[in-house]
């Protein structure tokens, strides 16, 4: 399975991809070594079009497909899956605004995303609430002319520099999942204070982090997604999200096998290289043949989120065996290297510190699993 591009967007892949190998590649590990989130490259790569991928070409973006999001990300992460996921839900949060958000909003925060002067992010997660939806208790009240929210967000990608974000309310607690609404947030507006960003195992370039909020007030042309809708268009976002995490992972695993074959072909070992021990190379050909798997799984969820179609079966299987197949084929790439494997100039333990990453985002594997489960069962109920 392919995902044919028309030329344009080959042009705009091609583009990512120059990006990613002139200002990606050769910075990723003095960025985690600093622990940072680097705004300076999310900027320039929003003054390079990224941004603007799935924003309609009236409102200045580029109006790509779905497919062209996911091999985006795909290909970023071969040299750094943690910026990948950063660009990738900042340039979400555009194409959010130019679908759902009234106009005059649009035209007010698209231009400053697109130019990389506001960085967006979603937030759902909260400090006692992950995947559970319906289990969030940051609270919005009606008022006159708009709603106030409290509550505290966390675990959010971009957290450290966005300045604007999808933000999921609770309007009525009795209600459960279908109290649940969708707020486009300024934070910096009165009543939006940042959580300093969170110290993780790797990935400090996502800029994982949160935000409290006291009494902010939001106006009515800011909810984005009403009551009952905002858990609607939750789930909808997360299928997309588990999918291009599969594309992610899929790119970061393939480069590292990349990295340990030519590794192998150079160094020397009785007489010869050890890419010449059937063993080893084996064990390289194995890992190939995983991603292609991903890949296949991967793909397959793509065009079901890019159709419309009911996609979350697709997406939890490829975000399961992608997440799964990059934890285990990216240690055998470093076992294959050695030693050398360990050194920071190779960016292998940076990737599997990744690869862990993608095991917990959008939904952990276990979570995965329960909504596979739910769907067998449910199936063989209905056979009966």
């Amino acid at each position: 399975m392919d995902l044919p591009l028309t030329a344009l967007e080959e042009g705009m892949l091609a583009r990512a991809v120059d990006f990613a190998q002139s200002e990606v590649a050769p910075n990723a590990q003095k960025w985690e070594d600093e622990r940072r989130q680097p705004i300076e490259t999310l900027q320039a790569a929003s003054l390079a079009g990224l941004a603007g991928l799935e924003v309609p070409e009236h409102l200045g973006g580029f109006g790509g497909r779905f497919r062209l999001k996911a091999r985006i990300a795909e290909e970023v992460a071969r040299d750094c899956f943690a910026f990948s996921f950063s660009l990738i839900n900042h340039m979400g949060l555009a194409g959010k605004i130019a679908r759902d958000a009234p106009e005059e909003i649009a035209k007010k925060y698209l231009p400053e995303m697109l130019a990389g002067e506001a960085i967006g992010c979603t937030a759902l997660s909260e400090p006692d609430a992950g995947s559970d939806f319906a289990a969030i208790t940051t609270v919005a009240k009606k008022v006159e002319g708009g709603w106030v929210i409290n509550g505290e967000k966390a675990w959010i990608t971009n957290a450290a520099h966005a300045n604007l974000m999808f933000l999921y309310a609770q309007t009525d607690p009795a209600a459960g999942w279908r109290g649940v609404a969708g707020f486009l947030i300024d934070a910096r507006e009165d009543g939006v204070t940042r959580v300093p960003p969170f110290e993780i195992m790797g990935g400090h370039t996502i800029g994982t982090g949160g935000f409290a909020l006291k009494d902010h007030f939001v106006p009515d042309n800011r909810m984005m997604s009403a009551p009952g809708d905002g858990f609607k268009a939750a789930m909808n976002s997360v299928n997309a999200a588990r999918t291009y995490v599969a594309t992610m992972c899929c790119g970061m695993t393939e480069a590292a096998i990349d990295l340990a074959a030519s590794h192998a072909s150079e160094r020397a070992a009785f007489g010869g290289h050890i890419a010449d021990f059937q063993g080893l190379r084996w064990r390289l050909a194995d890992a190939q043949t995983e991603v292609e798997a991903a890949r296949l799984l991967a793909y397959r969820a793509v065009l079901a989120v890019e159709n419309g179609t009911n996609a979350e079966l697709p997406a939890a299987h490829a975000k399961k065996y992608a997440a799964r197949m990059a934890d285990e084929q990216l240690s055998r790439c470093m076992q294959v290297m050695g030693a050398a494997g360990l050194k920071r100039a190779y960016s292998i333990g940076r990737q599997i510190a990744c690869a862990r990453i993608a095991n917990y985002v959008d939904g952990t594997t276990e979570i995965q699993n329960e909504r596979i489960a739910r769907a067998l069962f449910s199936k063989n109920k209905k056979n009966k």
